[in-house]
């Protein structure tokens, strides 16, 4: 072999090493790429669950069972509408100059023909999101299959739109437009506009539809609005930690690369960007809520935090660390704003949906091209600096197709969604009755109380006696016998039913000999004030004199004539021995039939 064939075949050698390197690069380029957007959308796949609890506890505990189930359908509904029809309509290819293509996808039904299932998992996740956002506008009197209705629209045909136009490079936001020397696109890293824009009109539209709660407002002059508490701030406040975590992985994920050199900086930016949009918008409404109220609140902090992250998600991958800090700023006092203009307008949006993904979707739109670089301050800035005019032009034209942009989003989202939710109402499937909605959700709806009251009391009380004998002597067992009622709220059952017990002698009394008396089941509202915690572990919500006609009257016909001289005024409802007839008709049917106390017992 001559020299120069071996010349020759070393640099095939060679080409093909060089081939091989490049091609191992790539794949392991791409599987760092795609192990990181799953893993990222498995984080944000977790904000269902704080979308859950921050639900569940905003609200009262007879609809926390439909909240919890609405959440959970919320991910199962959008994976296969996505699956079906919604990636095809997002990020289907068509062909190459077609018109039609600016406004929607047509292929990759059913993902034929999609192999890049990472971006499919990551975009499911987003719809999933952006639909389950409206469950708390409409919450405790949404009809079921409403909901069922709604989050199917909106997952898989409302968001997949949106993305198509703002994420697709077909799309007509994204394209946006080009004169001379000025170039504009539509700019929204993680969704401020496709998905909380989206999410944050939908809820308003719902809300003003569906009308308030009962009793939220005043009907007339001479009443007075009610405050209608959650009922558990713990679960709100958890929800609202998930949240938080989860809009780390939802903005820093959304770079989608990680593997080249210098992207997992970017990442970096965007988690820091976010995290301290949310800090400033939360400081600054707690600060004002305090001045105004003398209250350091938990609740409306968690909201104004979340705004504040939900308006970085526009710009969190170009913003500097300053840039975050304003726009969280600014998107806590617009949070506070809406949530007072909602009041104002008497729309009931339990969980603020519109103030949070709405106030905080658009100021991150206008954000973005206000004080990232490149923006509108920058190029004044720069302008003043003798850097020329042409950068100022560059940046208004920009804010103005963001602008346009979040224009089409709500004219989208009102446009698709006020047919179907006029269709649900005519049909008579938008919102329940008013006597489901007073009862609660959970045992008419889904036959399952979150808190079933006959699973509370069987506790160490039912053992104490143990604790007093020989440890020779046989254990006695002292098991209760549970009997199964009825479900009713708690306080309804306090205040109808007496269960007393006979409990271990409480040997620190005056009189060891004499066993306690316990009431298992107390009125939650008559010892809310943190003054009457105590009570409530042992008093008896009646006197011993009242309780012997309550018994008898249990055994009498369900037609007593006395039921006709039931009064009106609240202590006498408590109190009343007709207030107790458990046994042949329930104390929630007496209320809500008996035309003396029906006004009185209503909000």
């Amino acid at each position: 072999m001559s020299e120069q064939e071996i010349i020759a075949n070393l640099s095939r050698q060679l080409l093909h090493m060089e081939f091989r390197l490049e091609s191992l690069e790539e794949d392991q380029s791409t599987n760092e790429n795609d192990f990181f957007m799953c893993s990222m959308a498995l984080i944000i796949f977790l904000m269902q669950c704080g979308f859950a609890f921050l639900e569940a506890g905003a609200v009262r505990s007879k609809n926390t069972t439909n909240i919890l189930i609405k959440n959970l359908l919320d991910s199962c509904l959008a994976v296969i509408g996505y699956y079906a029809v919604g990636w095809a309509f997002a990020y289907g290819p068509g062909t190459e100059g077609s018109t039609f293509n600016l406004f929607i996808g047509y292929s990759q039904f059913f993902l034929s023909g999609v192999d890049n299932y990472a971006k499919f998992f990551f975009q499911y996740v987003f719809a999933a999101t952006s639909a389950t956002i409206v469950s708390g506008a409409v919450a405790e009197r949404c009809e079921f299959a409403n909901y069922i209705t709604y989050c199917t629209v909106i997952s898989a045909f409302v968001y997949p739109v949106l993305t198509h136009w703002g994420w697709d490079p077909e799309g007509w936001m994204y394209k946006g437009i080009e004169s001379g020397d000025i170039k504009t696109t539509y700019i929204d890293n993680a969704g401020s506009g496709v998905v909380h824009l989206c999410g944050g009109t939908i809820s308003f539209l719902a809300a003003w539809m569906m009308g308030p709660r009962l009793g939220k407002f005043a009907t007339d002059e001479e009443e007075e609005s009610i405050e209608i508490k959650g009922h558990s701030v713990p679960f709100a406040a958890l929800g609202g930690f998930i949240l938080m975590f989860g809009f780390l992985a939802f903005n820093g994920g959304s770079v989608a690369d990680i593997a080249k050199p210098g992207e997992g900086a970017i990442v970096a930016l965007a988690m820091t960007n976010t995290i301290l949009s949310g800090a400033f918008a939360a400081l600054i409404y707690l600060i004002i809520h305090y001045i105004f109220h003398g209250k350091w609140t938990l609740l409306l902090t968690i909201n104004a935090c979340l705004t504040g992250m939900v308006a970085a998600c526009a710009g969190c991958n170009r913003m500097m660390p300053w840039g975050a800090a304003c726009t969280g700023t600014v998107a806590g006092l617009v949070y506070l704003a809406l949530s007072k203009m909602m009041i104002k307008l008497r729309i009931d949006d339990p969980l603020d949906a519109f103030g949070v993904h709405f106030g905080g979707g658009f100021t991150g739109l206008c954000s973005v091209c206000i004080i990232a670089p490149g923006g509108v301050a920058y190029s004044i800035v720069g302008a003043i600096n003798g850097d020329g005019g042409q950068a100022v032009a560059q940046a208004f034209a920009q804010l103005g197709w963001n602008l346009i942009c979040a224009l089409a989003i709500i004219l989208w989202s009102l446009g698709t969604m006020a047919p179907v939710f006029k269709f649900l109402k005519v049909i008579g499937k938008f919102r329940v009755s008013e006597e489901v909605e007073m009862k609660g959700l959970d045992i008419y709806k889904h036959g399952e109380a979150a808190y079933p009251l006959h699973a509370y009391g069987h506790g160490w009380d039912d053992f104490e006696s143990i604790k007093h004998q020989h440890a020779s002597e046989p254990v006695v067992n002292r098991n209760r016998k549970m009997s199964v009622h009825q479900e009713i709220s708690m306080e309804e059952l306090a205040e109808a039913y007496q269960r007393r017990s006979s409990v271990a002698f409480d040997l620190g009394a005056p009189n060891p000999t004499q066993k306690r008396k316990f009431s298992l089941y107390q009125n939650p509202q008559h010892f809310e004030h943190p003054e009457h915690h105590n009570k409530a572990k042992t008093k008896n919500p009646f006197s011993k004199n009242k309780i012997s006609p309550m018994l008898t009257q249990i055994n009498e016909s369900s037609h007593s004539e006395e039921t006709d001289s039931v009064s009106s005024d609240d202590s006498k409802i408590h109190h009343s021995p007709v207030a107790h007839q458990v046994g042949k008709q329930s104390l929630f049917d007496h209320y809500t039939t008996s035309p003396e106390v029906n006004d009185d017992w209503k909000f």
